[in-house]
């Protein structure tokens, strides 16, 4: 520091004291050399009071010349005491406390800095520290910044989130209730509201609404690769085969009116080929995209450290991005198409006629699609997958409620309804 000074009153005043010198305590005349230096030592000293008038000093160290090179000799026999009381720090700048580090450049003198806080992601674990150090990929700084400690891993859990629990609660009830529905509908099988629009597309329907409950939990838990696979795929197939049975109830219904009439060459078409047929045909091409996804870029699970900072998001890459949207877009077809099919019969005189049913139904299970595309696509982590179990479970719902629960309330409270002569 004192040649720092030195350095910048010689710069600044070199033409004024040139030709200065100045008289040393035994008498001697001190001039400054060509090079505006002064060739001798500097004796640092310490002056004390005894009493108001009575001052002396002690030498404390010698800073020697002419290049001011600091070789103190503190003489320790002697007491030093300082004005203020504290002993002063030669030193232009606060130590850097851990968490922070040093920035140079902002001020007039190159050895002087300040202290700036670690970037996001880093640290520093020691005092007056230049750099700052990166944390691994599966650790965060702390709130000091002063050492790393492991993310919050973050995932539908069964142990920490509530809404787990309720989603558990609710797939398991929902599956009960269907599974009970099921049991009414082959207990009154032979009835004429069972038999109507084939008996055992009702029964495939309830068996794929029972599945789309239970593979809710596909989408809880730890993610790992083999639910990562079966997670959209197994929905997506199951739902198709829920939608095809739909439409084919559709179909049948018009084919049905149709055939009433003489001679009509749709009689040929009646029976359980047809239908069949449809869900099998619509189907299966659901299965070929969810195959061809699988083959070529199948979902994996992914970890995120970037959306959150300090949470490792365990979630499911989806791979194929264009295959994820033809598994849904598909699927929505299938809706779109069984929808206006049913639309179209809604009104055809049919005994027990359903289409207006599953026109609703279809209805409910378009709009909590529609609606989740936007939910889905603006959220991250755990949320975005609940986004998925709730759409899940209110387009099933929506199917087994709009569906079914008619047909249960006229079979357990007005048998009188469940006859043959009934025209709806």
């Amino acid at each position: 520091m004192v040649t720092l000074c030195i350095s910048v009153f010689h710069e600044k005043l070199h033409k004024y004291v040139r030709n200065l010198h100045y008289t040393d305590p035994t008498g001697g005349k001190i001039y400054f050399n060509e090079k505006r230096e002064v060739p001798t030592d500097l004796i640092l000293h310490s002056w004390m009071y005894r009493n108001e008038t009575d001052v002396y000093q002690v030498p404390i160290s010698i800073i020697k010349g002419p290049d001011f090179v600091s070789k103190i000799n503190l003489n320790i026999s002697h007491p030093i005491f300082w004005k203020s009381g504290e002993i002063p720090v030669s030193r232009c700048s606060d130590p850097c406390i851990p968490g922070s580090r040093k920035k140079f450049g902002s001020s007039i003198h190159i050895c002087c800095y300040e202290c700036v806080s670690c970037s996001e992601g880093e640290i520093s674990n020691i005092s007056d520290s230049e750099n700052c150090m990166k944390c691994p990929d599966d650790e965060w700084p702390n709130e000091k910044k002063d050492r790393c400690v492991p993310r919050v891993v973050e995932f539908l859990s069964y142990t920490d989130d509530p809404i787990v629990g309720v989603f558990s609660a609710v797939s398991i009830l929902c599956c009960l209730l269907t599974g009970l529905i099921l049991g009414i509908f082959i207990h009154y099988q032979d009835t004429p509201i069972v038999k109507a629009n084939n008996r055992d597309l009702s029964y495939l329907l309830l068996v794929s609404i029972m599945l789309s409950f239970l593979c809710v939990f596909l989408f809880l838990g730890h993610p790992v690769d083999v639910t990562c696979m079966l997670r959209v795929t197994f929905f997506g197939v199951i739902f198709s085969v829920a939608v095809s049975s739909l439409l084919a109830k559709s179909i049948m219904v018009c084919i049905a009116f149709k055939s009433t009439k003489p001679g009509s060459p749709w009689r040929k078409w009646m029976g359980a080929k047809l239908p069949n047929c449809i869900i099998c045909v619509f189907s299966l091409v659901q299965v070929i995209i969810c195959v061809t996804w699988l083959s070529i870029s199948p979902p994996f699970q992914d970890r995120d450290t970037h959306s959150y900072q300090g949470k490792i998001i365990l979630q499911c890459n989806e791979g194929s991005v264009i295959d994820f949207y033809s598994v849904l877009g598909y699927m929505g077809l299938l809706a779109a198409v069984s929808f206006i099919v049913a639309f179209l019969a809604r009104t055809l005189p049919d005994s027990f006629n359903e289409a207006k049913y599953i026109t609703f139904s279809m209805l409910v299970f378009c709009s909590v699609w529609i609606a989740m595309i936007p939910a889905y696509l603006s959220t991250r982590g755990k949320y975005m997958v609940a986004v998925e179990v709730f759409a899940i479970m209110a387009s099933s719902s929506g199917l087994l409620g709009c569906i079914f629960f008619p047909k249960c309330y006229i079979i357990l409270f007005r048998p009188d309804l469940n006859t043959k002569i009934v025209i709806r």
